[in-house]
């Protein structure tokens, strides 16, 4: 029967590993406050994380009396896919939103669209139905959440 491994167990079984790793010629040394802090975007799980995300919103959207008219293609995917892009951009992710489409200009671009308090609600219930299966940590969901509250906020303009 195999011991558990006790704390100072697993002390020196690192102190080794260090130790045989620093007697490797093509290691290098890693000095002290070089190393980045990983981004919202990395913390969460990436592309793939805002993919499975924004796919979930324009389930929603797709079938909404209010919001599906306000999204002209055919098709939801084109905007699927800025929306994607916009939100890995903005949480830390490759900047492909910007190399393709400039500067976000969120206001200017919705602004041919009537967003009401109706349609900013309808946007929030299917975002927070989307926000909800990714199954964040509670402090990243907080602070996803906050953020798109803020934003849904930002795109009303129109009383109502």
């Amino acid at each position: 029967m195999p011991r558990p491994l006790l704390p100072g167990s697993l002390v020196l079984s690192l102190e080794s590993s260090v130790a045989a790793s620093e007697t490797m010629d093509d290691v290098k040394e890693i000095r002290r406050g070089t190393l980045q802090e990983q981004t919202f975007y990395e913390q969460v799980g990436g592309e793939e994380t805002f993919r499975r995300l924004v796919h979930r919103f324009y389930e929603g959207v797709a079938e909404d009396p209010l919001l599906r008219p306000m999204y002209p293609e055919e098709d939801l995917g084109p905007a699927e896919e800025r929306l994607t892009f916009f939100l890995i951009q903005y949480w830390g992710g490759p900047t492909t939103y910007s190399e393709n489409r400039g500067h976000p200009r969120l206001r200017m671009r919705h602004a041919p669209f009537t967003v009401d308090r109706a349609a900013h609600d309808a946007w929030l219930k299917h975002m927070r139905v989307a926000v909800d299966e990714l199954g964040l940590s509670e402090e990243h969901e907080r602070t996803l959440w906050n953020y798109l509250t803020y934003a849904a906020a930002s795109m009303v303009n129109t009383a109502g």
